[in-house]
């Protein structure tokens, strides 16, 4: 019998949730799981000491915890990460390696899985040095047994070589956060999502931390920690319900860890306790995963400036002039919009701005931000939660800049994603709360509604693409969409300070030589991209219907005129049709095609609109290259033949073709 047997299943069972199912005091079991790991690895490596050929010196040679384990916050089923330190003077390869097998074989046996390594301390500081995860990892250290100065001094060592080395290290550390966002996407919006390592996961928790440890920027506290440890409740919950170590909260294992969580809620009917339960797990996600993610952003922030700063900034003239007396130079500001500047690459409010008393502030900042790719600065965000948002006062310039925020093409997700954090998408569209975090339950998406929706839009071009796929030209989307000048409640065209164009003639653009719409057809097309999937609440089964139904109270309120409303609502209502069509009936009856116009009340700005839409939203599902995408979702290759072909045929009702 070995200290370490049967250490998964020990685990297991000091982690079950209470008699209700519910799994409380989560860090509490934390820490016992760390207390049984500790004990046990001490124990096993009494054991290997004693059964080895040789006599194991005092001093020279050690055990070590690196990762979850030496940060308390290991789980049911997680790994366990350990490395044998040792002077190459106590221990020769074949005894090192003879103590080493003693350590690793039992632990392979205990049912959990092991990391480990055997270095020396030189070896140590090496890899640090150059593999930013080892180094990461090296930042929390935990003497487990034998020489514990040996491990303490070689911690310290790689601490104090990671702070002289931060300033060169901070754009890796920032890259594999980036990196990490474009592979695995951010927490709040993916329905299958990997808690770790997608943004606003553990993994940037442990990214704050090593800023922390750099004394680049302090970290943050109070509802941060608050955020860490809900959110490794979650990974513990995960654990016991996949009964593996695993990150992934599959849609397998999403309605047990939400009850497991506390959010089944009794008084639901149980036939609808489960999908509610799995909206709230969602929206818990949701909430921790911006949370971690601003502190993550908001740290790194100030680690960049703290790097800006500490370099005494002259000027040539302010030194060669007496009256500078070689003073520090102001900071400067470049204005970008009324009240938004751009400030040491990010954009923050112009000085002497005062947010609450300013309603159309935040979206100048997210246009601004749009246009410009520069981000939104942390303090700048929170600061925009205070600006006086009515969801029934929109003006002409407040219509003109939400068009242009939604046609800034693909940067528009990295804004809303932005913007999202401080609440203010479901300030000017209360009804956007109510897909705000929602999962969709359509097996074909990646991402949760309001992502998906958002992606939609970025996706959705001026220029668009019905003319030239009627006439078999290439599937690609055209470039970034061009700024959209704004609209007036009477459909008069703004400019961007709010001042009047003239109208667009539909027929001037309809048939233009590059098939561009005009400002109207394509604010239209915009908030229909937005609101298509506005209707999808649980339980209701047509959600284009019922999106149909919101859509006109939504836009009314807004002050949109009522061509635009009926545009949007038209197609929010039949934004499934073309690839419905396209897919259960037949192209070449003409009857056929004739239905398709009709719905479309034989408008054929409207139908190239409707095939804009559908293929934004079949291409915006966000399946990976891991993920497949059936015939039936997504916009493959056979289905943009079909959809075109279903298309054609209506554009030939409408004697176009």
């Amino acid at each position: 019998m070995s200290a370490v047997d049967g250490l998964k299943r020990r685990f297991m069972e000091i982690s079950q949730p209470d008699d209700d199912g519910v799994y409380r005091d989560g860090a509490a079991k934390r820490q016992a799981r760390t207390t049984l790991a500790m004990d046990a690895l001490r124990e096993l490596w009494r054991e290997a000491c004693g059964s080895v050929s040789f006599a194991v010196p005092d001093s020279g040679v050690g055990l070590a915890a690196v990762g979850s384990l030496a940060r308390g916050q290991v789980g049911p089923s997680s790994d366990l990460d350990l490395v044998l330190i040792y002077e190459p003077h106590a221990l020769n390869d074949t005894q090192i390696n003879e103590l080493a097998n003693k350590l690793w074989y039992p632990l392979w046996d205990s049912g959990l899985d092991l990391d480990h390594a055997v270095r020396t301390r030189a070896q140590c500081e090496s890899v640090t040095d150059h593999d930013l995860p080892a180094a990461m990892g090296w930042l929390d250290v935990r003497a487990v047994a034998g020489d514990a100065a040996l491990i303490e001094t070689t911690a310290a060592s790689i601490l104090e070589r990671w702070r002289k080395a931060a300033r060169k290290r901070l754009p890796e550390l920032l890259d594999s956060a980036a990196a990490r966002l474009n592979e695995f996407g951010r927490l709040p919006y993916i329905n299958q999502p990997d808690i770790k390592e997608a943004r606003g996961g553990l993994r940037d928790t442990v990214l704050v931390s090593a800023l922390a440890a750099s004394w680049l920027a302090d970290r943050p506290h109070g509802v941060y920690d608050e955020a860490v440890e809900r959110l490794l409740d979650v990974r513990d919950c995960i654990h016991l319900v996949a009964g593996k170590d695993t990150n992934l909260l599959l849609a397998p294992y999403q309605a047990r860890v939400a009850a497991m969580l506390g959010l089944a809620d009794p008084t639901w009917p149980e036939a609808e306790r489960a999908a509610y339960a799995i909206d709230d797990l969602q929206t818990l996600l949701a909430r921790i995963g911006r949370r971690i993610a601003f502190s993550l952003d908001s740290t790194a922030s100030r680690a960049e400036h703290s790097l800006v700063h500490e370099k005494p900034r002259f000027s040539f003239f302010q030194i060669m002039s007496p009256r500078g007396g070689g003073r520090r130079e102001a900071p400067q500001f470049e204005l970008v919009a009324p009240g938004v500047a751009k400030h040491e690459g990010e954009l923050v409010l112009a000085p002497g701005v005062e947010p609450s008393l300013d309603a159309t502030l935040a979206l100048r900042v997210a246009v601004a931000s749009g246009e410009t790719g520069l981000p939104i600065n942390p303090a700048t965000l929170a600061n925009l939660k205070r600006c006086p948002i009515r969801d029934s006062q929109w003006t002409q310039e407040s219509r003109a800049l939400f068009l242009r925020l939604l046609a800034c093409g693909p940067e528009l997700m990295r804004v809303w994603e932005e913007i999202d954090f401080v609440d203010l998408p479901g300030r000017w569209i209360p009804e956007w709360l109510g897909v705000r975090n929602r999962p969709s339950a359509s097996a074909a998406h990646r991402y949760t509604i309001d992502r998906h929706s958002v992606e939609v839009v970025s996706r959705l071009a001026r220029s668009h693409e019905g003319a030239a796929a009627g006439r078999d030209a290439p599937s690609a989307f055209g470039g970034t969409p061009p700024t959209i000048a704004g609209l007036g409640a009477d459909g008069t065209t703004l400019d961007s300070h709010g001042g009047r164009k003239g109208n667009l003639s539909v027929e001037a653009t309809r048939e233009g030589p590059r098939g561009a719409y005009d400002d109207r057809h394509y604010a239209a097309l915009l908030l229909a991209g937005l609101l298509h999937d506005v209707g999808k609440r649980a339980f209701v089964r047509d959600h284009a219907a019922e999106g149909a139904r919101h859509v006109p109270v939504i836009l009314r309120r807004m002050g949109f005129d009522e061509d635009i409303v009926g545009w949007a609502t038209l197609l929010t209502r039949e934004h499934l049709t073309l690839s419905d069509f396209a897919t259960g009936r037949n192209p070449n009856d003409p009857a056929v095609g004739e239905e398709l116009a009709a719905r479309l009340d034989h408008d054929p700005v409207l139908l190239d609109m409707l095939f804009d839409l559908t293929r934004a939203d079949g291409s915006s599902l966000g399946a990976t290259a891991g993920e497949s995408i059936t015939k039936q979702y997504g916009w493959s290759a056979w289905r943009e033949k079909l959809v075109i072909a279903m298309y054609s045929s209506a554009r030939r009702s409408l004697r176009l073709e």
